[in-house]
């Protein structure tokens, strides 16, 4: 992408233009292209449009969006950058909360409303082709629909592919997402309203400077995090390994494998060796 526009797939820029007050209709058009609904989507009610500055500085804040819609569905977008190996039960924790936030004490279960997770992943995480998938409670055998009160999504940008339906309003969504300054955002900004109002709020953000500010803020914030998570999971690899190599050496001892023979199959030294040997 090109310096000019902000990248919208940071969470802070991705709420500030689909979770805005100012303009329902383009979260109204990103929900019935995810949710594609018999009856669409008419109206929403954005639950949490502020943004705090200090969330911004808080690698663990969740900017999402919360909304409610013209048919009572409580509503979760999340996009998240990196994989952090734990998106579905991540998913299913946060909308076991939205789902039981909705009764107070002595409230009657006929309360709770359809709720739905909607999970934007700038990374490849289900093992399917499909870029979008959707999941409620069914039946094992025959597949038959418990309810649809819990629906879960899980859009994936990577697997977005180019010749993918662009009649499709969520390849349309998702090819902004990917790059809103690309030549295919560009023709279809010409025809499609929405798309359109997106970009020029986009252009707005990336031309205000305290904007620009908090994003850089939001951004390296985010950096952090991913830099952390890199190195815990190299440490966690590496540890891996370590004790692969100790189970092997362990196994040549029980073999009666002579040291000097283990030291050059391992790699480890005669003093390692010999402590393993030990607390055999």
């Amino acid at each position: 992408m090109n310096r000019g526009l902000l990248d919208p797939k940071i969470d802070f820029v991705f709420k500030k233009i689909f979770g805005s007050e100012k303009h329902p209709r383009v979260l109204i058009s990103f929900l019935n292209a995810i949710l594609k609904p018999i009856n669409p989507i008419s109206n929403v009610e954005i639950r949490n449009s502020d943004l705090e500055k200090e969330f911004l500085d808080d690698k663990f804040s969740r900017l999402d969006i919360k909304a409610r819609t013209n048919k009572n569905e409580i509503i979760n977008i999340e996009i998240q950058l990196k994989n952090e190996y734990n998106m579905i039960k991540r998913s299913l924790y946060y909308w076991s909360k939205m789902y039981e936030e909705q009764l107070n004490e002595g409230d009657d279960y006929s309360k709770l409303e359809r709720t739905i997770c909607i999970n934007i992943l700038n990374f490849k995480y289900l093992d399917n082709n499909r870029f979008h998938n959707g999941y409620r409670l069914k039946e094992i055998e025959t597949n038959e629909e418990l309810t649809n009160i819990q629906e879960i999504h899980f859009i994936e940008i990577p697997k977005l592919s180019e010749d993918s339906d662009e009649k499709d309003m969520l390849v349309t969504w998702m090819e902004f997402l990917k790059n809103p300054e690309s030549e295919k955002v560009r023709s279809l900004e010409l025809t499609i309203s929405e798309i359109r109002e997106e970009k020029d709020e986009l252009i707005r953000i990336s031309n205000d400077k305290e904007q620009r500010l908090l994003y850089e803020m939001r951004s390296k914030t985010l950096k952090d995090k991913n830099s952390a998570l890199n190195e815990a999971e190299r440490k966690g690899i590496e540890k891996g390994i370590e004790k692969g190599i100790e189970k092997v050496a362990k196994n040549l001892l029980d073999m009666g494998i002579p040291i000097n023979e283990i030291i050059l199959a391992t790699g480890l030294s005669e003093n390692e060796i010999l402590n393993i040997k030990n607390n055999i």
